[in-house]
């Protein structure tokens, strides 16, 4: 903090020499007061975490009382209760805690890798190929269920994301965000003429691909979730050591060499993370918009642009969102459900709407 007009009015070098100690003491209590803050919010976020994770299990489609649930959930006994909470509700709510944290992650890692403040996984192109994927997988291979769509989508996704950084890099130059953003909506219009030529001609394969792309945790099991922890649980690793180079190239690249960061690597390595992140979160549970877009800017406006900060409390914030969007989909639409998909639109839209209003959108 600088020192007021008055202070610095006063002359004489002993009291600006006397003055040095208060501020370089003020400084530490500062930082400590602010590392306090935002873990006291990491804390308060994650407890949210686990309540709307109890509420997750409890709340579906057939009531069960929240004793019984309680009791089912830490006793299981083969029971129908037992069999509900722990082969369907459990298994959705973490895929829904693997998905959600992904894909804010992966959010806030894009945003800060082409330093766009509307950027979001998409932009590599990761949706759309993990959709050209899944068209492949229901029109050529006649894959009907769930998990057979996953290995599709993953590689869809990780196509889609290598023509981008390809595309992004060709020639001598290295994929500075610019690039990325023009060869990512290269690839995106590309995969989408792709998929629409196929679905159209292919009414059966439309009639399957619709209930996928709405993006959904209902029908998702177990082995699901085991399938996309790994590919979650490396791009997480690969986004978090990313963070401190992220924060020396949000002053520019040539500010970021004169700190040491090694640029093309550090975007290769961000690219590869929001690639395993968004893949495999779209390979498991379907395009799910507005996470990604809207949960970084929360963060932000909650810890500043630290992405240290930022990627913790994308990875709990996101969650929340996607969780409480679910249950809220199994209340609205009882004794049915809405998918997840379209709930987090509707509530993700005026968040991200309202979040624009109270603060001016920058460039990262």
């Amino acid at each position: 903090m600088s020192l007021s007009v008055e202070s610095r009015a006063v002359s004489g070098p002993q009291t600006a020499a006397a003055e040095k100690p208060a501020a370089s003491a003020a400084a530490p209590r500062t930082g400590r007061a602010g590392a306090a803050y935002r873990g006291l919010g990491l804390v308060l976020a994650l407890a949210a975490l686990v309540l709307i994770g109890l509420l997750s299990v409890w709340v579906g489609t057939r009531g069960i009382p929240f004793t019984a649930t309680w009791h089912a959930l830490w006793n299981p006994d083969g029971s129908e209760t037992s069999v509900i909470i722990h082969d369907y509700r459990i298994p959705r709510t973490l895929l829904g805690i693997l998905v959600g944290a992904a894909l804010g992650l992966a959010g806030a890692l894009m945003q800060a890798l082409t330093r766009n403040p509307l950027a979001d996984p998409g932009m590599l192109g990761v949706n759309l190929g993990a959709s050209a994927g899944v068209v492949v997988a229901i029109a050529f291979f006649g894959v009907a269920a769930p998990l057979g769509y996953v290995w599709f989508a993953l590689a869809g996704a990780a196509a889609a994301s290598t023509g981008v950084y390809v595309l992004g890099s060709s020639g001598r130059k290295i994929a500075s965000p610019e690039r990325l953003v023009v060869a990512g909506a290269a690839v995106t219009a590309v995969l989408y003429a792709f998929n629409w030529a196929v679905l159209l001609l292919d009414p059966r394969a439309f009639d399957q691909f619709r209930f996928w792309t709405v993006g959904s945790l209902a029908g998702r099991y177990g082995d699901i979730v085991l399938m996309a922890l790994p590919f979650i649980a490396v791009g997480l690793v690969l986004a978090l050591v990313l963070a401190p180079s992220l924060n020396a190239l949000a002053m520019g690249d040539q500010m970021g060499r004169a700190l040491g960061v090694n640029v093309p690597r550090t975007r290769a390595l961000g690219a590869v993370a929001v690639m395993l992140l968004c893949g495999a979160a779209t390979a498991a549970a379907g395009p799910i918009g507005f996470v990604g877009l809207a949960v970084p800017h929360i963060a932000r406006f909650v810890v500043g642009p630290d992405q240290r900060w930022v990627f913790a409390y994308s990875m709990l914030i996101a969650p929340v969102l996607l969780l409480g969007s679910d249950v809220l989909g199994r209340v609205l639409g009882a004794p049915g459900e809405v998918q997840v998909g379209i709930v987090t639109a509707f509530i993700g839209a005026p968040l991200f709407i309202a979040l624009c209003r109270r603060r001016k959108l920058v460039m990262l």
